[in-house]
């Protein structure tokens, strides 16, 4: 039998895998024992890592000599691998000098999160502390272009009153979190903090609490959340610091992180425009970039779901075959599979859509913009019951995104279909207030009223729909609009045909 085991050294180092040979007796792991020899910022390795990685990594590696550790019978050789500095090149001359560190480049979403503080009054509950912490840890990880230190590491600060900025200088990272967690009787609150590293100010700060009973219920509800509007947070703090330093030549990964600030800000024609300008700048810079690839097709995607492409064909094409290539080099992005799952969608093929977006679950369980995709692929599918719970866990998921209208939106249109009038009223009006310029909630907002009886209030709203998309001008020519952007399953159009359409009806929408 194999008895590798294949691990991250400590921190995600530009994805270095190792294989860790290095075993003893009854599968005792030489790595498991030696975690806890390097003081923070350093990270403890056999000699089998370090022949693996030193070539691979511009780290200083520092030989401890032969160590005693538990469990194993005889002394190991151990080293330890340095976080905070940068190893010098080998020296050209014959002489020998000594080694001198150097600054390592910081990556902009570098992130470290510290064990979370048990306030609760029950030392016990210290294991939900720490299990927000290794969950946050992990699903932090999947964000694009993270570099987030290892638990093991973060774990060696436990119980300590740190600096955070001397924490972020020892381990070369920009951002550090920091936060506590609380259960009293049947409700738990977490507080978090995102700080910067650098000067030590507050980023970004929230609570989050829930009163589920069942404890793994509730720490997946709040990990969720946590990390969804981290990623956000993280985005929108590391796009603005690209825009104040001005860099007259950014990077590919730089535009791509601004092009991603940009697309968070919700739906706009004129933002995705700008959005696509630096992401088209970034694949001329690295024609390689996945994650170029992946956010030009989810833009593309999800203007032709919006009304908003000038040419789907081509626009559809494109998207295809960007996406396409991203999941070539990596098919265990769970985003990719969700813009994937959303391109499926708008082209018609419903079926195919649930499986991309099933898949981009599977692979984060916390990815909103597929959950609520779910819930649209349902509902498409004329499964208006099954479609509300996917759409109430993606707007408990991410309750702040500018794209959660798109939660209420379809939620309003489950209800509706079901003959929940008022609860579709309330949902299309909470959809509206958050971004008033998508033209479609104002015809669904007018249908959902006229259908209930205010009139007047329905001409309103769709006088305002046809300002911003005068084509959308009958019930057929908005029937058209929404074929060419993935809605037009019959099965689906005929649950509206009594309700959504009888009100625009009666609103005076004409038909033709």
């Amino acid at each position: 039998m194999d008895r590798r085991i294949r691990f991250r050294i400590g921190i995600n180092l530009g994805d270095v895998i190792v294989e860790d040979d290095d075993i003893f007796g009854d599968g005792v792991n030489v790595a498991a024992r030696l975690e806890g020899l390097a003081e923070p910022g350093g990270i403890c390795i056999s000699r089998m890592v370090r022949d693996q990685i030193r070539d691979k990594l511009p780290y200083p590696i520092q030989d401890l000599g032969e160590q005693s550790v538990k469990n194993i019978a005889r002394p190991v050789r151990a080293y330890v691998l340095r976080l905070g500095t940068v190893a010098d090149p080998p020296a050209q001359s014959v002489a020998a000098s000594p080694p001198v560190a150097r600054p390592v480049a910081v990556p902009r979403l570098s992130i470290v999160v510290l064990p979370f503080a048990n306030l609760s009054n029950d030392p016990e509950q210290q294991y939900f502390a720490d299990a927000i912490t290794d969950d946050l840890t992990t699903d932090l990880s999947r964000i694009a272009d993270s570099f987030v230190i290892a638990r093991t590491t973060a774990f060696t600060y436990k119980g300590k009153a740190v600096d955070v900025r001397r924490v972020a200088r020892e381990l070369g990272v920009r951002y550090v979190i920091e936060g506590s967690a609380r259960r009293m009787g049947e409700r738990v609150q977490v507080n978090v903090q995102l700080i910067d590293g650098n000067s030590g100010s507050h980023v970004w700060a929230d609570r989050f609490d829930t009163d589920r009973r069942d404890m793994a219920e509730a720490q997946c509800e709040i990990t969720g959340r946590l990390a969804r509007t981290l990623d956000v947070e993280l985005v929108r703090d590391a796009g603005r610091r690209i825009e104040q330093e001005r860099r007259v030549d950014p990077d590919a990964r730089d535009l791509t992180l601004r092009a991603r600030a940009l697309f968070n800000q919700g739906i706009s024609p004129a933002v995705h425009r700008q959005a696509l300008d630096l992401l088209e700048r970034a694949l001329i810079l690295d024609p390689g970039s996945a994650d170029a690839r992946i956010l030009i097709a989810y833009i593309l995607a999800s203007d032709i779901g919006d009304g908003f492409s000038a040419s789907v064909q081509r626009d559809q094409a494109r998207a295809d075959k960007l996406i396409c290539e991203a999941l070539e080099c990596d098919p265990t992005r769970s985003q990719a599979h969700n813009v994937m799952g959303l391109l499926r969608r708008v082209q018609g093929r419903w079926a195919e859509s649930q499986v991309e977006l099933e898949m981009a679950v599977a692979l984060d369980r916390n990815n909103a913009p597929a959950i609520r995709g779910l819930g649209q692929a349902m509902l498409l599918q004329a499964k208006p019951e099954a479609a509300i719970s996917y759409l109430e866990k993606g707007i408990r998921l991410d309750p702040r995104s500018p794209y959660i209208l798109i939660g209420y939106n379809t939620l309003g249109r489950c209800h509706l279909s079901l003959g929940h009038t008022d609860e579709a009223v309330d949902l299309f009006r909470k959809a509206r207030a958050l971004n008033p310029g998508v033209w479609h909630v104002h015809l669904l907002l007018a249908g959902a009223l006229g259908l209930r009886g205010d009139i007047n209030e329905a001409k309103n709203e769709i006088a305002e729909a046809l300002k911003l998309k005068p084509e959308a001008s009958s019930i057929a020519r908005w029937r058209a609009i929404q074929v060419s952007g993935g809605w037009g399953n019959p099965q689906y159009q005929a649950l509206f045909e009594n309700n959504l359409y009888a009100g625009l009806r009666r609103a005076g929408f004409p038909e033709e």
